[in-house]
This record gives structure tokens, C-alpha cells and sequence, in this order.
């Protein structure tokens, strides 16, 4: 694993402990012994697998923008993106705010994974795909997988609370990794779309 992705990993860590237990709360190890308890952790697993399935999903993505004039970051679609998430939360209980915080963190692991194999192919230590799919072909993949995601929010509502979530989807996400053998840069990827889905308590 390169540094710039251990840095990565690290920094998500940080951001989801600070969210979750705030300046001056006390360690992990401090809490009830039964919220290290995790009952609710398989209800959590179609959630990361979306996310996962997302993840894999910036390869084509990169595929498709390397060597042409299409930008990593495109502002206009990611607000087209944000946007349509936000009115579908709506419509389906959710906070717009926090959807759309979730689907930030999503799109944000798509553009971690896509820059380190811009990097990767421009310094000849991977090539590119043969395959060169279009944005076009791939866009209705993400908005499926976007669709399915939101679904997710609203089924685990009831246990996206506080530190227990964390415990939880810790455990799920090392879980989904393990199954589907991610690499060390897609499970960056997947940590990075994951510190938005728990409130913190």
C-alpha cells in the first residue's frame, strides 16, 4: 500500500471517531460491553456491498475519462447527482442532508480510486484497460447502484444511530472487503464512502 493511501485510511478513521464520539468522549474500549455487540450488522451488509459494488464501479469510470478531456472532478454532474438523491430522500422520509452527505462520501471514493489509477497508468506501474467503455454506458450502472443505495438508508434507518453503527459497520465492511478480495486501493475506496452512514450520538 502506497503512503498517500495509508494517509487516506487514516484520515477516514479519524473523521469517523471525531463524528462519532466527539471531542472529549472517551475510547472505543470505554463502552457497555454490550455495544460491542452486533446484531444489527448483517442489516448493514447490503449497504456496504452497494457501496462496494460503487467502488469497483470508478475503474470503468476511470477507463472511460483516461487519455480524454473528461475531468476527474465534474461539478456539474456530482450536483446532478446530489440533487436527485436529495428529492428521493425526501420522498422516502429521509433527511436530504444526510443523504446527500452519504452520496458525497460516495462519489468522493470514486474520485480517490479514479486518481490513483490516473497515477498508476501514468507511471507505467499498471495499464489501462483495453476495454474503454463511454460515461454514457456507465452512468445508468452508478444511478442503479445510487437507487439500490438510498433504498439502504431508509431500510437501516433505525440502526444508523451513534457508536454502535460504527462497531457494527466496521465489522461489515471488513466482512464485504473479505469477500469480494478487494485491493488495498479499492478498500481505501470503500472506507472512504462509509463516514457518513452512521449519525453520530
Amino acid at each position: 500500500m502506497t503512503r498517500h493511501i495509508r494517509i487516506a485510511v487514516c484520515s477516514v478513521v479519524v473523521v469517523t471517531v471525531a463524528a462519532v464520539f466527539g471531542a472529549g468522549a472517551g475510547p472505543a474500549q470505554a463502552q457497555p460491553r454490550d455495544a460491542l455487540v452486533a446484531p444489527a450488522g448483517p442489516v448493514l451488509a447490503p449497504l456496504v456491498g452497494l457501496a462496494a459494488e460503487r467502488v469497483l464501479l470508478a475503474d470503468q469510470v476511470a477507463a472511460a475519462k483516461y487519455g480524454t478531456e473528461s475531468p476527474i472532478d465534474d461539478p456539474s454532474r456530482e450536483k446532478q447527482v446530489l440533487d436527485a438523491m436529495a428529492e428521493e430522500a425526501r420522498g422516502l422520509g429521509l433527511d436530504p442532508a444526510e443523504a446527500t452527505a452519504v452520496f458525497k462520501d460516495q462519489i468522493e471514493a470514486s474520485k480517490l480510486v479514479q486518481r490513483e489509477l490516473f497515477r498508476a497508468w501514468d507511471r507505467g506501474t499498471a495499464r489501462p484497460p483495453e476495454h474503454r467503455p463511454t460515461l454514457a454506458e456507465i452512468r445508468p450502472l452508478i444511478d442503479s447502484v445510487n437507487h439500490r443505495l438510498l433504498a439502504e438508508l431508509s431500510a437501516t434507518d433505525p440502526v444508523r444511530d451513534g457508536a454502535r453503527c460504527v462497531i457494527r459497520l466496521v465489522s461489515v465492511e471488513r466482512t464485504v472487503a473479505g469477500r469480494l478480495r478487494l485491493s488495498p486501493l479499492h478498500e481505501t475506496g470503500l472506507l472512504r464512502a462509509l463516514p457518513s452512514v452512521c449519525r453520530a450520538g
